[in-house]
C-alpha cells in the first residue's frame, strides 16, 4: 500500500472529533485554522467554541470592533494573528460579498492567510489538491524519509513542499490532508512517538536508523532579548470607598500591539524602589507625592519566542485623582497580555 493509502486507513479509524471537523464551510476552517496555528487543539478548541459563538458568520466577525476580537483572542498570543484574522474578515465582507474565495489562489490574497492555511481552506472546503505542509506534516515527512535538510531553512521549505506534493493524493485531498496532520499529531508526535504501533514502521528511514528522536531537523532560533519591564499600578480611592487605577493603549507595532496595560517603564536592567521613586513621574507626571510598594521581589520573567520580559510590579498609591483614571472594577472589560491578566487576577485590589 503506498504512503497516503496508509495515512488515509489510519485516518478514518484513529480522527479526532473535533468541532470544526467534517464540515466544509470556510469560515469554520479558517477560524480554526488560524487559532490553531502556535497553538495545541486542546487549548485552541474553546477559544474556537467562544468565536463562533460570538461571531456565527464571518459578517459578524467583520462588523466587531478590533478591541472585542482582542478580548476575546486574549490568552491565545501572537496577537498579529488576531488583527488579521479581524482583517481577513472585513475582506472577506467588502471585497467578496461575504463569500470566501474558493481557490489557493485567491484565499492568500487575505490578510494572514499563507501557503499552509490558503492551502488547507481550499484543500478541506473546495476539494482543490493542494498539499498542507505544517508542523506535523515536516515531522512525518522528515523522518519517515529520513530527510535533515532545516525545515525552516529556505532550502528546507521548497523540498518539503514539493514532497508533500509528490505524496499526497490527490482525489481524497479532503481527507488526507487532514489525515497526515492528525497522524503527525497523534502518531508521529514530537516527543514518545508510537512507532511500535505505527502503520508506517516497516519502511520509515528514521526508524531504521535510529533517528527519531534527531528529526525533523531546524536551524537554530535568534537570539533571546532580555528586556526589563517595570509596571505601575496606581490606585487611587475617593470618599466613597471606590478605587481608581489606569490603563495604556500599546501602540506602534512592537510586541502586544492595541492591548492594554498599567503604565510602564522599560528599563535597561532591573530596577529598586529607590529608581522607581525617582522615575515614576515618568509615566505618572501629575502625581505630586505617592506611596510605593513593591508587589513582587522577584521578577516575573514572561517567555515570548524570541523575548524573556523580566517583570516587577509596582503599586502606587495616591490620595490625588490622575488622568485618564478607571474604576478597577472596569479593567476586566480591556484586552490586556497574559500578564497583565494574570497580575489582575492575582492582586486584590
Amino acid at each position: 500500500m503506498s504512503f497516503s493509502g496508509k495515512i488515509l486507513d489510519w485516518y478514518h479509524i484513529n480522527k479526532r472529533s473535533l468541532p470544526w471537523r467534517g464540515s466544509t464551510d470556510p469560515y469554520k476552517i479558517w477560524l480554526s485554522e488560524i487559532i490553531l496555528q502556535q497553538t495545541r487543539v486542546a487549548q485552541g478548541t474553546p477559544y474556537y467554541l467562544r468565536f463562533i459563538e460570538t461571531f456565527p458568520t464571518v459578517d459578524d466577525l467583520a462588523d466587531a470592533n478590533e478591541e472585542q476580537v482582542l478580548k476575546l483572542w486574549q490568552g491565545l498570543g501572537y496577537y498579529s494573528r488576531a488583527r488579521n484574522l479581524h482583517s481577513a474578515a472585513k475582506m472577506v465582507v467588502d471585497e467578496h460579498g461575504g463569500k470566501f474565495p474558493d481557490s489557493y489562489k485567491q484565499l492568500l490574497t487575505l490578510k494572514g492567510v499563507g501557503d499552509y492555511t490558503a492551502s488547507a481552506i481550499s484543500s478541506i472546503c473546495f476539494n482543490e489538491p493542494q498539499a498542507v505542509v505544517d508542523g506535523n506534516v515536516y515531522r512525518v515527512l522528515a523522518r519517515y524519509y529520513g530527510i535533515d535538510t532545516p525545515i525552516n531553512s529556505t532550502e528546507g521549505m521548497k523540498y518539503f513542499k514539493a514532497l508533500a506534493e509528490k505524496v499526497m493524493d490527490s482525489y481524497h485531498i479532503r481527507d488526507y490532508n487532514q489525515g497526515i496532520m492528525e497522524f503527525g499529531a497523534i502518531q508521529c508526535s514530537p516527543k514518545k512517538p508510537l512507532c511500535l504501533h505505527c502503520p508506517l514502521s516497516d519502511s520509515c528511514v528514521a526508524l531504521q536508523k535510529g533517528l527519531v528522536d534527531q528529526l525533523p531537523v531546524k536551524l537554530k532560533k535568534t537570539k533571546v532579548r532580555n528586556r526589563y519591564f517595570n509596571y505601575l499600578i496606581p490606585i487611587y480611592k475617593d470618599a466613597g470607598g471606590n478605587q481608581f487605577t489606569r490603563l495604556n493603549q500599546r501602540i506602534g507595532k512592537g510586541i502586544w500591539q492595541n492591548l492594554w496595560e498599567f503604565p510602564l517603564i522599560e528599563s535597561k536592567d532591573a530596577l529598586e524602589i529607590d529608581d522607581v521613586t525617582i522615575r515614576y513621574k515618568e509615566v505618572l507626571d501629575t502625581l505630586p507625592s505617592v506611596e510605593i510598594i513593591e508587589y513582587n521581589e522577584n521578577a516575573i520573567v514572561h517567555k515570548l519566542s524570541h523575548q524573556h520580559l523580566h517583570t516587577r510590579f509596582w503599586i502606587i498609591y495616591t490620595d490625588n485623582k490622575f488622568e485618564g483614571q478607571i474604576s478597577v472594577e472596569k479593567i476586566t472589560e480591556f484586552p490586556v497580555p497574559v500578564l497583565i491578566a494574570d497580575f489582575i487576577k492575582a492582586f486584590k485590589f
